[in-house]
């Protein structure tokens, strides 16, 4: 009890102090490899030159009011750091992870509203995770936010029973699937048995699905052979800082199409 109260205390010390800053990794269409936008994802830089990832201090933060400390601040850099860039590409999506427990509290849209960042409601999508299910009351907050115009999107998804079950009770309209089923995807196992199931929901369902992870090009075609739409990865970009995205993105954006060359060593996000 006593080690996380410190480390609590060391992210709020490190928010109010400047440590934490945000990079993009591309979101690329399967189609025709097209930069479709980007997910925003959270960084600590300690006092020591570290740079902590968001799998080691979010769960912490978790069901603490840090939760909510990290989310607003994180709308806040949006708004101030894509905010122009989101104006400019009205086609663009941006996607930021959203802890359930902070749903249909207010705080969310009060911070979008006022951070401006709820101007681009129709071009944000908002990832919720399995772990903690919302409760009734950021059910309906997601579902008004759905018929709001923001898109909906349920991450790290395994393609299991219950996580597939939630989609039913909430508009989700995405669907992520976690990177652990794509390194499944090897040139000895190019068709792993969810793929095929992936592939019978996606022809009985308007989803949207982004693979998460892809990092070779016998995942690229295996996943786009299964009509998957959109993919992040390092076959295509790692994360990137604001300057170094808006650049990649005015390469491979739209019209243009990304690299399908891993040329980068893959690497947690």
């Amino acid at each position: 009890m006593m080690l996380a109260s410190t480390e609590l205390n060391a992210i709020h010390t490190g928010l109010n102090k400047g440590e934490f800053f945000v990079e993009y990794l591309p979101m690329v269409s399967l189609g025709d490899h097209s930069c479709l936008g980007a997910e925003a994802l959270i960084r600590w830089r300690r006092p020591d030159g570290a740079v902590v990832l968001p799998d080691e201090f979010i769960p912490l933060a978790d069901n603490t009011p840090l939760s909510g400390l990290i989310t607003y601040w994180l709308i806040d850099t949006l708004a101030v750091e894509v905010g122009g860039w989101l104006r400019a590409h009205p086609q663009a999506h941006l996607s930021l992870n959203v802890p359930p427990e902070i749903l249909g509290r207010g705080g969310l849209e009060y911070a979008a509203v006022k951070s401006g960042l709820g101007e681009f409601r129709a071009q944000l999508i908002l990832e919720v995770t399995e772990r903690g299910i919302p409760d009734q009351l950021g059910l309906m907050a997601l579902n008004s936010m759905f018929h709001g115009g923001i898109k909906l999107a349920l991450d790290d998804v395994m393609m299991s029973g219950t996580n597939l079950a939630l989609i039913s009770r909430c508009n989700f309209q995405v669907i992520k699937l976690d990177r652990l089923l794509t390194a499944e995807i090897t040139p000895e196992c190019p068709h792993p048995d969810w793929l095929r199931s992936l592939a019978g929901l996606l022809q009985a369902s308007e989803l949207t699905v982004v693979a998460e992870g892809i990092e070779t090009d016998t995942q690229l075609q295996a996943l786009r052979a299964a009509g998957v739409q959109w993919g992040q990865g390092y076959h295509f970009s790692p994360p990137l800082a604001i300057a170094e995205f808006i650049a990649w993105y005015e390469k491979w954006g739209k019209t243009s199409s990304c690299p399908e060359t891993n040329r980068f060593t893959a690497k947690p996000v």
